[in-house]
């Protein structure tokens, strides 16, 4: 990065390399921040931006079980 800067930031839906991560952090480089997908979506959850979240449950009865259990008492 050449210019008047102070910091970078690198965005992607995939992940990075580990080279891209070592070249990030490397001593003496520009500072640059590398958000993955992962990261990306999470951010995009927490300030609730183009995401909905909906948790869902379910429960199904396992008939087998409870035929063997009839069975054995």
């Amino acid at each position: 990065m050449v210019g008047r800067t102070d910091k970078g930031l690198f965005i992607t839906t995939a992940s990075f390399t580990r080279d891209a991560i070592l070249e990030a952090t490397r001593d003496g480089a520009p500072a640059i921040d590398l958000m993955d997908g992962e990261k990306l979506a999470e951010k995009l959850k927490e300030l609730n931006l183009g995401l909905k979240v909906e948790l869902k449950e379910s429960v199904k009865v396992d008939a087998d079980w409870f035929t063997n259990f009839e069975k054995n008492v």
